[in-house]
């Protein structure tokens, strides 16, 4: 379709030039004149301004190819039934989310400097402050895998898991081993995962291969090559909510690379975390909202409730059993559909809030204006901002977008790093020791505004040492960039400025 409305766009300026008829440029005209009603659609449109500027100047440079791609991406696949049904799956959870009790107003009075981030996640955007939480930070992927092999074979009731990429080999297989032992045991087991993110790493009808071994399966969005215009809305999630005692979330798909069995960008760096407690209850509502997509039969979110067979003692109680309370967390989740950005929200909250230090892992660097100032104004503020970046991407037009903010950030005093060993895919915010976020939300347009995204704010809690320790680990194996590594000729600096107009769609 790109394709083809490009060569359309090629061919009525090939006619244009020769001059052969009048019509063609009287039907010039009337196209600028289509591409600036349409351009006055995309400025009023609630979205963020680097993405309005980027089809403005497509529409405007190409008004045939420009409008029909934009109309062909915004109205082939629409939002509105999927936003609908989402709000609705909201609605229907919002009161199950509290049933642990409510421990914001226990967090405030014992730490009133988290009380804006805290109060617009739980009041605004429905996700409440858990206590009673145990929290286990994995830095790596090879951490990561062995606890949750551990943990599945404790489920006893149920076991859901949403990721964006699975992928058959080593980790998949063995996982997949123990859920179908545990559906022939009578649990509940359930799977959700993007199908643009498997549609290279799974074979067809895959479905219908997990239900042969016992296990629920719901393919997010499908994705039909031509037919479906978006790689927007995708769920890039990651969550293994088991019996809603314990859950994992974090930078990690399930496939062989993630745990260097398999070498594609070099040694693998990633990051997670589990709960165990009153916080992983949160994240299995949040995968209880996307599975209730999938049919016109909901599930009573009540019902999944660890311990609702005694909900009132444990809310008065305060401490669930056999768990020690270790600071207070609070889960959230985005969405891309409800134009509310709660990801972005909750980095700016941490940078603009720090006095002495933000340590950032990400595997890309694409920022608007809005982290970029928080970002740069931080470091000229004096606090210590660093960056860890990969040194091997896995997408070298991403690699050049992103190596194109080293300039600003490090010339404002932001520290940028490299990860010389691999391809660095966390996604970990931790500052002043107090405050940290582990999550699936990249530092770029893409993850920040365009995807499903999930997360956890941890407040003054044990965990924390924990992931400072693990950037400061990491540090000695990865490059500082300085302002003269970012020397480029008029022509190196050229691609990159024009990748930056487009990214927005990267």
């Amino acid at each position: 379709m790109v394709v083809s409305a490009l060569l359309i766009q090629i061919l009525f300026i090939i006619i244009l030039i020769a001059g052969v008829s009048i019509r063609f440029q009287y039907s010039y005209l009337f196209l600028h004149f289509l591409s600036i009603i349409a351009c006055i659609h995309v400025i009023n449109k609630h979205e963020k301004a680097g993405y309005k500027l980027t089809w403005i100047f497509l529409i405007l440079l190409f008004p045939f190819f420009g409008g029909v791609l934009y109309i062909y991406f915004n109205t082939i696949s629409s939002q509105r039934k999927l936003k609908r049904a989402f709000d609705r799956n909201i609605r229907d959870s919002r009161e199950a989310f509290l049933l642990a009790g409510n421990r914001l107003d226990e967090l405030i009075d014992e730490h009133p400097y988290f009380t804006t981030l805290a109060r617009y996640l739980q009041d605004f955007a429905g996700f409440p402050v858990f206590s009673n939480t145990r929290q286990i930070y994995l830095d790596s992927g090879e951490a990561f895998y062995r606890k949750v092999l551990e943990e599945l074979e404790k489920a006893q009731r149920y076991i859901f898991l949403e990721f964006f990429i699975l992928k058959e080999g080593v980790m998949l297989d063995s996982i997949l081993e123990i859920l179908e032992r545990k559906a022939d045991a009578g649990l509940d087991v359930r799977i959700i995962y993007d199908d643009l993110g498997c549609f290279f790493t799974l074979p067809e009808h895959y479905p219908q291969i997990l239900a042969k071994r016992g296990i629920k399966c719901f393919v997010f969005n499908p994705f039909r090559p031509i037919v479906s215009s978006l790689q927007n809305n995708r769920d890039h999630r990651k969550i293994i909510s088991i019996d809603g005692k314990v859950v994992f979330t974090g930078g990690l798909n399930l496939a062989d690379e993630y745990i260097n069995i398999v070498d594609r960008f070099g040694h693998w760096k990633d990051a997670a975390i589990m709960l165990e407690g009153d916080g992983a209850w949160s994240f299995t509502l949040i995968f209880l909202q996307m599975w209730n997509l999938k049919t016109a039969d909901k599930d009573d979110y009540a019902s999944f409730f660890p311990w609702k067979d005694n909900i009132i003692e444990h809310t008065e109680k305060g401490v669930a059993e056999g768990y020690e309370a270790w600071g207070y967390v609070q889960p959230y989740a985005d969405s891309p559909i409800d134009h509310e950005f709660i990801g972005e929200h909750v980095y700016i909250k941490i940078i603009n809030q720090a006095k002495k230090y933000v340590y950032i892992n990400t595997p890309y660097l694409i920022v608007d204006d809005n982290l970029l100032s928080a970002l740069t104004t931080a470091a000229k503020s004096g606090v210590d901002v660093r960056i860890i970046t990969p040194h091997r991407w896995d997408k070298w037009i991403v690699a050049i977008t992103s190596r194109s903010y080293y300039r600003r950030l490090i010339h404002a005093g932001v520290k940028v790093y490299e990860y010389t060993s691999g391809f660095n895919h966390g996604k970990t915010f931790v500052s002043d020791d107090i405050i940290a976020t582990v999550g699936t939300t990249n530092l770029d347009f893409r993850s920040l505004y365009l995807h499903f995204e999930c997360g956890v704010v941890i407040y003054s809690s044990e965990s924390i040492a924990t992931i400072k320790e693990d950037f400061l680990k990491t540090l000695p194996i990865s490059s500082e960039i300085s302002l003269k590594d970012c020397d480029r000729n008029a022509f190196q600096r050229i691609i990159p400025d024009v990748l930056r107009i487009f990214a927005p769609l990267m």
